[in-house]
């Protein structure tokens, strides 16, 4: 019997697990752990460089991480499969907004964005072999202007924290945002269109 195709995952994120499975996609995880990996530093990775674009942080970032989890795979002797990854970015013009460190980076991040338009960047990269393609999704979305007690509210869940632009389009954020343009999958983190063409390409999908 012939394996059913699958990929690796490089992403800790629930959300881009929950797009996989949503495609049918099979997946194993490939996630850094402490059981011999060398230590992969993500901080540095997500650094911002002087005068970087946003577009071209994401992409930068994504195939780093791809370099490091393609790297993960041979140390480990793991069965080959495609491996994918996957980062997102929030940018208002040309300013990144990362993830937040502590409520009151939150807090500015989230005023920041009230009553703006701001972008929303995921890029996804597939190995496959030697073969490497990245694509790049970018989305529009909208705030409405937010109250201080919107804002306090929104900390208090939880939820901004690990998110780029300290919101979830998927959770309470989404009560914010009236309207967007583009992929609400690249939103969450994973754009399904553009995965599923590197996913065809692979062989993975039909």
């Amino acid at each position: 019997m012939t394996e059913t195709p699958f990929v690796y995952l490089a992403s800790q994120s629930p959300r881009r697990a929950q797009l996989l499975e949503q495609m049918g996609v099979a997946h194993r995880l490939l996630v850094p752990n402490a059981q011999g990996d060398i230590a992969e530093d993500a901080e540095a990775i997500e650094a911002v460089r002087p005068g970087e674009a946003p577009a071209a942080y994401v992409r930068r970032v994504t195939l780093a991480k791809l370099d490091a989890a393609v790297a993960r795979l041979a140390r480990r002797g793991l069965p080959p499969a495609p491996v994918l990854c996957s980062d997102t970015t929030v940018a208002l013009g040309r300013t990144i907004l990362g993830k937040p460190a502590d409520a009151a980076e939150a807090a500015a991040t989230l005023r920041l964005l009230s009553g703006t338009t701001h972008r929303v960047l995921t890029a996804v990269a597939l190995q496959h072999g030697m073969q490497r393609q990245v694509e790049v999704s970018v989305s529009q979305v909208r705030f409405d202007p937010l109250g201080d007690a919107q804002i306090d509210a929104y900390i208090a869940s939880g939820e901004p924290f690990g998110k780029a632009g300290a919101y979830g389009v998927q959770g309470r954020a989404a009560a914010f945002i009236p309207r967007i343009a583009g992929s609400y999958s690249g939103i969450m983190g994973l754009p399904v269109y553009e995965t599923a063409a590197l996913l065809r390409a692979a062989g993975v999908l039909p």
